[in-house]
């Protein structure tokens, strides 16, 4: 499903400022989501939140996580920020609607499981979703899910755990490689075709999730789409051009710093990367 954003007038830079993009997600996870924003978006300046004290998203209540996006957009609004980039399904899922009421000054764009790529790829419309309990729960996912009923049998599976797994700092760890045969059984037991990554954290596992369903099961991340949108937010034709050089991203975390340095510098190597501590 490609993100929605806020109908109003897109934050367009003076000549030789950088455009400046927010993205948040309640730990590493949203790092796949940059990984993706960074190769494709040029000339932005970015801002990075890690909620890893916080962390998982997915085991807090609604009013934790809506508490937590609303301080961290705020943050990001602070720096600079003129577009946010929710990069956390469950916080697009709880938090989404309530931060563009607040915050109309700012631009936002979420993430959804991507069902309606995964059920036109689908060759059996069968298709499975891996989630967290919060986002399979939200009232916003069940709408996702009863618009597409009929089209595919979609089997969802919550992961708990499994993002706080992830958020060790090791996604091949022998405890992530538990969890994510514990949570593909039931999506072979059902023979699916075609998988949802339906929280940021799973892509940084994709290939043992590949591992355990085999390569005829096709995944699905919405990264890609999430970049396009925030193209088409930011309307600016030198967005997607390249440019040469080492793009700063300062980053922030509510967990330990070494941690988000250390997983950002091995997995986005071509970023130039600042961590400090999340004052919120």
């Amino acid at each position: 499903m490609t993100p929605r954003t806020a109908s109003l007038a897109p934050f367009i830079p003076r000549d030789g400022e950088r455009h400046c993009v927010g993205v948040f997600d309640s730990g590493l996870g949203g790092l796949s989501v940059l990984r993706v924003l960074s190769s494709t978006l040029a000339g932005v300046r970015w801002l990075y939140a890690a909620d890893s004290g916080h962390a998982p998203y997915g085991e807090r209540s609604a009013t934790h996580v809506l508490d937590r996006s609303d301080r961290i957009t705020r943050f990001l609004r602070d720096q600079g920020a003129r577009v946010v980039v929710l990069a956390c399904n469950t916080a697009t899922a709880v938090a989404i609607d309530a931060l563009r009421a607040r915050h109309r000054d700012l631009s936002f764009v979420g993430m959804e499981p991507g069902l309606k790529p995964a059920l036109q790829h689908s060759a059996r419309a069968r298709v499975g979703v891996m989630a967290t309990e919060a986002t399979l729960r939200s009232p916003r996912f069940e709408a996702l899910l009863s618009r597409w009923k009929g089209e595919a049998e979609v089997v969802c599976v919550p992961c708990p755990g499994l993002a706080q797994a992830i958020e060790s700092g090791d996604p091949e760890a022998p405890a992530v490689r538990a969890l994510v045969a514990r949570y593909t059984a039931p999506l072979r037991a059902q023979a699916v075709d075609t998988v949802v990554l339906g929280c940021t954290h799973y892509p940084w596992v994709a290939p043992l999730i590949q591992e355990a369903l085999g390569p005829a099961v096709h995944l699905i991340d919405t990264a890609q789409a999430v970049a396009a949108q925030t193209a088409r937010v930011l309307s600016d034709p030198n967005a997607l051009a390249d440019e040469s050089g080492c793009l700063p991203v300062q980053a922030y975390t509510s967990g330990d710093t070494r941690t988000l340095q250390q997983f950002a510098q091995r997995h986005l190597p071509a970023l130039d990367w600042h961590v400090a501590r999340l004052p919120v």
